[in-house]
Parts: C-alpha cells; structure tokens; sequence
C-alpha cells in the first residue's frame, strides 16, 4: 500500500473504506466518497476500494453466509470489505488474519459499528475457520463467480451473447495507463524514445497513443506539463480521427458537446481544428476544460451551457462537425471505475437513454448540410449505442449512418473506419457512430 502501516494504521483505512463502500451503496460517486476522504488516507483508501468493488460480488454472498440476516448499513460495509480483500490469496493486499485483526480494531473504534465489533469479530473468525467451504459454497452464484450485479450480468448475456463474460473479466481487471501525444509539439517515435532515455517501458497505440509498461504519476511523465502528452485511453482516442478524416474545408467549426473534462476537445484542437466550442452543462467541468487547455497551450471556447437547450446558447451559426460525448451508464469503463456497477441501477439506463435521444434531436439541427455528427458513448449496453442511433435515423431521414466502429469490446481489436485495427491497445468499451447530415 502506499501508505505504511506505522504511518497510517490499516484500521483507519479500513474505516475509511468501508464508509466509502456504504457512501457508494447509499446513491453517491465512488470518485466523491473517496474525494471526502482526509488526505493523508486518501491513497491508501482508494487502493483498497478499488479492491473491494472489483470482489464485493464475492463478499457479499460470503456475508450472506456469515449472517444470514443483513446487519446494520455500517457493520454489512465493513463486513463486506474485509471480505473482498481476504477472500483469495492470490491479490489480497494483506494476509487474512491480519485483514481480520485489523477490521476488528476499526469495528471497535467506529461509532456506528461499536456495539457489533463482536458479531463482527465472530463473523470473521468463523470466516478463517472455514474458508475455503465458504468460497466453495458461493462459486455457483452469478454475482459471486462475476461480481456485477445480477441485472447488469443478465443484460449483458442478452445485449453480447458472444463477449459478455469477456466483457465481465475485463471489468475486473487494472486497466492501462495510455497517453495521447500532442501532434502540434512531437511525435510517437520522438516521445518514445524520450521516455526510454528515462527508463519507461512503453509501446506504440493507435496514430496517436502510447500505453506505459506501468502506471506512474503525471508528473514523472517528461513534457506532461507543458502539454506535449495528455492521459486518455485509446478507445477515447478514435473519437477525433473519425469525426475529422475525411473534412477537408479550412476554418472548420466544431462543437464538442458534453465536454468535459476536456479530452477530446484537445485533441481535436491538436489537429488543427479552427474552431472549437466547447459545452458541458456544469460550470465546475468547465473549469476542468480551460485548465486542461492551458497545459496544452490551447483555446476553445468554453461555455457552461445545456446541450439539449441550444435557444439558451446557440448563436446561430452551424457546424461543419459536432461531437456528441453523450452522458451514459460509464458500463465500457468500470475497470477504471469499479464502483459504477454497484451504483448504477437498471432503471438508469432507459433514463439515460432518453437523455441521449433528447441530445441528438437537439444537436442535429445545428449541423450543416454535408456535416458530420460522430455520437459516442463510453456503454457497451446497446440501448446507448446501436439501438440509439437504430432509432435516431429511423426518424432523420437526412442521416446517413457512415463507416463507423460500433460497440468497441474491451480486450478485442478497436476499429478504424469500421475495420479492426490491432494497434488500438488494451481500450475500454465504447461506442461510436458517425452520423452524415444529407442535403435536402
């Protein structure tokens, strides 16, 4: 862990984790509970969230084991962490019993789990005692064996009936750090070799991307600064390309539509965009947008706007190419936010889904004829993706569905103009769509 035991006591951790787990359970981000961690714990905490939403399936038919009937919200959270981190030895971050020495110890300084640090510790105890039939005696259940819950596991079989346990494996496995390389200030081939003269194993992804051997902070990475590379995976990296390629006319105008934290809209500016707008509905995301420029030394223009509200944004004058990074169920990135499977609800989706249509109808009348509209989503749900557009152009018959890659399925070859392409790396899933706007 990155924080060392004399420093920071594991029980803290375990405290602090275990309310991250119930703040999660009870509505709010992973990304904000462990956000509202104190900051010498946060590190430590993270890591061990991260391990615990990646097995809380697991531990939550082992708790169903131990207790039959559910315990208080605060005493099933820390129950449930200890468990998804000393279930298996194989990636347990501590050795079992000192997960359940530790866990113990936070139960017993915890106002909400005091007065159950015994149930806690017989719990546990039992769980050393008997392991390995404990494990045993959930392999047969979906949630356990998969850990997602029992709906998204079922939509999954339903929406991929060839990838969905590849889909489910790559949830629960550490996704890769890449990066995107500035065009406008060097090259892959350059900036590789300047991080191989600084001892970091990478390879090329993709036109524009390079995916590191091993994750390292930001700021060991040479230039990051100075905006010569940004963070961003290499699925999320075909977005720019695919709406661009194949737009020839000088002083385009682009609006990048739900834009935050500003990705795609630097690299759309790295290729010589003209002009670029900038949306998202939330002023605090657009403030990520304008810092996120600055380090690239790059300009759009930045509004806190709605999308689906042009009368209170638009200034009338259309777009050659819009892209729409639609809000989604974040289903095609839960290796990088584990938390999103067990705070999603399946009612979402078709919200979610209504929102997406909503930006569509919206956005479309602001394209100009010969344009192109490029929808994606980081959901491999087919609700946010093929059905949507399925439904899209049944009702827009000025749209053209061009050449586009579709689902993307992590751990399988990404597309690039509709046809594989092996360099893309390890991406996440996404979806992409790129819509041509018919002259009438």
């Amino acid at each position: 862990m990155q924080n060392k035991p004399e420093q920071v006591p594991l029980w803290r951790q375990l405290q602090a984790t275990a309310q991250v787990i119930q703040a999660v359970r009870e509505g709010q981000s992973g990304s904000a509970a462990v956000e509202a961690v104190q900051a010498d714990l946060r590190p430590g905490v993270q890591a061990l969230a991260f391990h615990a939403w990646r097995n809380l399936g697991r531990a939550e038919a082992l708790r169903k084991q131990l207790a039959k009937r559910p315990p208080p919200p605060a005493v099933d959270a820390l129950l449930c962490v200890a468990l998804a981190l000393a279930w298996t030895d194989e990636d347990a971050p501590y050795d079992a019993f000192t997960l359940v020495n530790q866990c113990v110890e936070a139960a017993k300084r915890m106002p909400d789990t005091r007065a159950q640090a015994s149930f806690v510790n017989a719990c546990l105890r039992r769980f050393l005692r008997e392991r390995e039939a404990l494990v045993a005696s959930t392999d047969t259940d979906p949630v356990a064996r998969w850990n997602h819950p029992a709906w998204w596991i079922a939509r999954l079989k339903k929406d991929h009936p060839q990838a969905w346990q590849a889909l489910l494996q790559s949830a629960n496995r550490q996704a890769p750090m890449t990066l995107r390389v500035n065009a406008l200030q060097t090259t892959v081939t350059e900036y590789l070799q300047e991080l191989a003269g600084c001892g970091i194993d990478a390879h090329a992804v993709g036109d524009s991307g390079i995916e590191l051997e091993r994750a390292l902070p930001v700021g060991q990475l040479p230039g990051f600064a100075t905006g010569r590379v940004s963070v961003q995976d290499a699925a999320a990296q075909l977005a720019a390309p695919l709406l661009l390629d194949g737009l020839s006319q000088p002083n385009l105008r682009v609006l990048d539509a739900c834009a935050a934290p500003g990705g795609k809209t630097g690299h759309l500016l790295e290729r010589g965009v003209a002009h670029v707008s900038a949306l998202d509905v939330d002023a605090r995301r657009c403030e990520r947008i304008s810092q996120n420029l600055a380090r690239l030394g790059l300009q759009a223009q930045v509004l806190a706007a709605d999308a689906a509200r042009p009368d209170l944004w638009w200034d009338g004058q259309i777009f050659d190419a819009i892209l729409l990074d639609a809000p989604c169920t974040a289903s095609g990135i839960v290796r990088r936010h584990p938390d999103v499977r067990w705070l999603r609800r399946e009612t979402d989706i078709a919200q979610l889904a209504e929102l997406q249509r909503k930006l569509l109808q919206a956005l479309w009348p602001l394209l100009a004829p010969g344009g192109r509209l490029l929808y994606c989503t980081c959901s491999v749900f087919l609700a946010e993706g093929t059905q949507q557009v399925q439904t899209f152009l049944a009702h827009n018959t000025d749209a053209v569905l061009l050449p586009s890659p579709g689902h993307l399925i992590p751990g399988k070859p990404a597309k690039s103009g509709g046809v594989p392409d092996n360099r893309a790396g390890d991406h996440d899933g996404f979806f992409y769509a790129l819509l041509q706007k018919q002259a009438v």
